[in-house]
């Protein structure tokens, strides 16, 4: 089921034709597939590029819910992330890393909800899900390097009163019970104007177990820490039985959606339309198979609040025989995030003596001056973020008449977002405690511990340290006191914060255009050419990187952006980038057959570079200039046909070859406390099929469909790393396979990835095959279904070192069925997805770095064991 169209605003009169057309010709055969993506209804086997369309029973057949359950459908995508609103989804193997936009557009109906972690849109009420794979630069813009996605909604009819419900109850295998309740309704007020309006609440049952960890790591070694010394004295015992709980993941979601549809004169549409979502995901969304099946050993909490709106209008109308469509969008999104960090911290301590003033914090005092005594604090770290994005869209379009001898559309495009971001990596009560142990206090003769430091503590020339007697830092301290007053809190009781402004604008020019050479031979061509800018200023950094531009710290609560850091290079404290550039694609397609068609597409797409911060270099006590990164490009050659036989069988195919440039790829630099950078990891290549087939015999269906991705690096991937010479960090000019950076620590390959690596996250098979079987049971129409996903497995990483601390994920196959009856306007569906309770491994991920915190990476599967029932009616 395979087609491509432009990111426009589509006549609701269009969708609902769709509609109707698909329901008429489901009595016969296999029915048309239409798709309203090109603006007017037309057969998805008439559009010569590579897609897949999801209609409204295939998304209720296999209960679907969001992101992750039709990505499953769709054998092209693959996602990584930790749990719902925090996933990303890829295409063909095009995975990034790193950079300001993503890589996939990610559309409700015709505006863009572009950006990594979407949220995770509830699939109710919907026409179908379309899936467009390869680069949809020219119509769709920066955000759809590999592909796009788009949610399109029912619209508001005239012509009908509609009402319907469905309740469902459903539970995981051995987890909790869940379950929702779905509402629409869609009323005509006049022979004009109709309204439509959906409203849902759901719940999701948890199936992973935070169990106690009983004094040990997943690991089974123990889980005191040491606190960055060798001193017996001072060790934490690591213990999670306050907030361990089975079933602890939960999700409680709720929203809506209204729109009308108001046609003030012959030939014009306007619709306005809001969606809007809470969505509260608790606990981590993977399991840790070190603990145990379905387990892991979280310290602390874990929970994404999610809430965002979405405000569109869309006016579809014509002046003569022009066809005007403009659509204007405004998208805001807001959530708060809090994540167990607590493996960041035991990294700390894993670095050995002389990290005390990282992990040994003090409060709950007695006693005063000399004589002053504090108790040591948790030293664990979490993470809390408040996330404000605020996007609004503007797009025009026009179209020649029908009556030319060819087609053109012709268009612009304007997008301005804002992200403001609030992120700490803290410690609880950091902002409040009395003092913490200076590096090397742990571990000095004669040093106490909790008490106030008199002297600075230096080190002798064997690496011992001292008490250093001419550095008086306090004169009312205990001269053997390696405890300094203050805090290492940045902002609140953060000890790692990060307060930016980010600001996007996004601006293009467009025209696609069609042209019949023969009555069935056509040519299309497409262009866009696009100016983007980017601006970031704010804060990240430690305490020290905070003095380092002059500012004291802690920074006030109460206020933002009192200290920047961004830039220091600019008056402003201020990082730029702007680029511009053009996108474009040529297809021809032959209709050989009024129901068979061959086609050849050629297209390309971007990705914009970026600003990278400066970053602060623990050894040098100094920040260092990091480079720009550059844009990514991706140039996609496909041919592809879409044939129907007899109207019981359909076969749609793809092969492609995809050349990717300039791989933008997320780094840690070695010396620079964990922070990281954007930089370009050099080419890569994608060989590939695509298909998908219908057969229908009778009262049998059978659907199937599939990719295969060889997708892979071309060249080595040269590592990056601190030039101390130049003081800057950047991509090494050349690098040998087997060999280390020279001074770096921890050693750092100088070849991240060697030619030829797998690019990581898409399995090079993934597939789906369902057999339904409808029939009448006297006066009820039934059906039967099974359905198997498959896939191989997939690498995790591009970096092969970190590539091997995830592991790979393994090859999986599951089983789904169902089955139901409807009679009248009701209808009961029995469901159970994963019937064997299998893990199917989709990938592996870790909230911190890798490269820091192997030891918590988490193994994301499809759903457990999940069963249910769901009762509809419709009026």
């Amino acid at each position: 089921m395979i087609l491509s169209a432009p990111a426009l605003a589509q006549a609701p009169a269009a969708d609902a034709a769709a509609a109707d057309a698909a329901a008429a010709e489901a009595e016969q055969g296999l029915g048309e597939i239409v798709v309203t993506a090109t603006r007017s209804a037309q057969s998805i086997q008439k559009v010569p590029i590579s897609m897949q369309a999801l209609g409204a029973e295939k998304l209720q057949e296999r209960q679907v819910k969001g992101l992750s359950d039709f990505a499953a459908l769709l054998p092209s995508v693959s996602f990584e992330g930790i749990g719902p609103g925090r996933n990303t989804a890829f295409f063909r193997g095009i995975v990034p890393a790193g950079g300001a936009y993503a890589s996939v557009g990610y559309y409700l109906d015709d505006m863009p909800i572009t950006g990594t972690e979407v949220p995770d849109i509830h699939a109710y009420d919907l026409e179908r899900v379309e899936a467009l794979s390869g680069p949809q630069g020219t119509l769709y813009g920066a955000g759809s390097l590999a592909g796009t996605i788009r949610l399109i909604t029912n619209k508001p009819k005239l012509d009908k009163f509609e009402f319907g419900y469905d309740v469902e109850a459903n539970k995981y295998g051995k987890g909790d019970f869940g379950g929702q309740l779905e509402s629409y309704i869609n009323v005509p007020l006049a022979p004009t104007l109709a309204v439509r309006a959906m409203g849902y609440y759901r719940r999701d049952g948890g199936y992973i177990d935070n169990t106690p960890n009983n004094g040990t790591f997943n690991d089974g070694s123990s889980s005191t820490l040491t606190l960055g010394d060798n001193n017996p004295n001072t060790s934490y015992t690591l213990d999670n039985s306050d907030i361990a709980k089975d079933d602890y993941n939960t999700i409680r979601e709720f929203g809506g959606r209204f729109q009308l549809l108001w046609q003030p004169t012959e030939g014009w549409d306007i619709t306005p339309e809001i969606t809007a979502q809470k969505q509260v995901a608790r606990g981590y969304f993977g399991y840790d198979p070190r603990v145990g099946d379905l387990e892991v050993h979280d310290y602390d909490q874990t929970k994404n609040d999610d809430r965002w709106y979405q405000a569109a209008l869309s006016i579809h109308g014509h002046i003569g025989d022009w066809d005007i469509v403009s659509a204007t969008g405004y998208f805001k999104r807001r959530t708060r995030t809090l994540n167990d960090y607590t493996y960041y911290t035991v990294t700390y301590d894993g670095f050995g003596p002389g990290y005390e003033s990282y992990l040994q914090f003090f409060d709950n005092c007695t006693g005063s001056g000399a004589s002053q005594q504090c108790q040591m604090i948790n030293p664990t770290q979490y993470y809390h973020a408040d996330t404000h994005r605020n996007k609004f869209t503007q797009e025009l379009r026009i179209s020649t008449p029908k009556d030319w001898p060819f087609d053109v559309t012709v268009g612009g495009f304007y997008q301005r977002q804002k992200n403001e971001l609030n992120t700490s990596y803290a410690i609880r009560g950091l902002d409040t405690i009395t003092g913490y142990t200076a590096t090397g206090g742990g571990d000095v003769a004669g040093g106490l511990i909790g008490v106030p430091a008199m002297y600075g503590i230096a080190y002798d020339e064997d690496g011992n340290p001292y008490f250093d007697t001419s550095d008086v830092i306090n004169a009312n301290g205990n001269p053997l006191g390696t405890m300094i007053l203050g805090t290492q809190a940045v902002k609140g009781d953060a000890f790692y914060y990060v307060e930016q402004d980010q600001l996007y604008h996004d601006k293009a020019i467009f025209a696609e255009g069609h042209y019949n050479i023969t009555p069935t031979l056509k040519l299309t061509g497409g262009i866009r050419y696009f100016w983007t800018d980017y601006k970031v200023r704010g804060f990240a950094g430690v305490a020290g990187s905070a003095a380092g531009v002059g500012c004291t710290t802690p920074l006030p609560d109460d206020e933002r952006l009192t200290c920047v850091n961004t830039n220091p290079n600019a008056a402003d404290g201020t990082g730029r980038y702007k680029e511009d550039g053009e996108t474009h694609k040529v297809a021809l397609d032959w209709q050989f057959q009024p129901d068979k068609m061959v086609y050849f597409n050629y297209s390309t797409g971007f990705r914009p570079g970026g600003f990278n911060r400066p970053l602060r270099i623990r050894s040098l006590g100094k920040i260092v200039n990091v480079a720009p990164f550059k844009s990514e490009t991706l140039t996609n050659f496909e041919v592809g046909v879409k044939t129907t036989w007899n109207n019981i069988f359909r076969f749609n195919a793809a092969v492609y070859y995809e050349k990717w440039n300039n791989i933008q790829y997320g780094v840690v630099v070695s010396g620079a406390q964990g922070a990281g950078m954007t930089g370009n990891a050099g080419k890569a290549e994608v060989k590939g099929v695509e298909y998908d087939a219908d057969l229908r015999l009778g009262k049998v269906t059978i659907s199937t469909s599939g990719a295969f991705n060889d997708a892979k690096l071309k060249g080595d991937f040269c590592n990056f790393a601190l030039n101390t010479a130049t003081e800057s960090i950047a991509q090494l000019s050349s690098c040998t396979l087997g060999e280390f950076v020279e001074g770096s620590s921890p050693p750092t390959p100088q070849v991240a990835a060697a030619n030829g690596t797998r690019l990581p996250r898409q399995p090079r098979f993934k597939g789906t095959t369902s057999i339904r079987y409808d029939t009448d049971l006297g006066d009820y129409a039934a059906y039967i279904q099974g359905a198997a996903l498959y896939q191989t497995g997939a690498t995790q990483d591009l970096n092969v070192e970190s590539n091997e601390l995830l592991g790979n994920t393994k090859g999986f196959v599951s089983f789904d069925f169902s089955g139901g009856i409807k009679k009248d306007n009701w209808s009961v569906t029995l469901f159970l997805q994963n019937a064997f309770d299998k893990r199917g491994q989709l990938t592996r991920n870790t909230f911190c770095s890798i490269d820091f915190c192997a030891n918590s990476s988490r193994t994301f599967t499809i759903k457990p064991q999940f069963f249910g029932i769901r009762f509809g009616q419709k009026f």
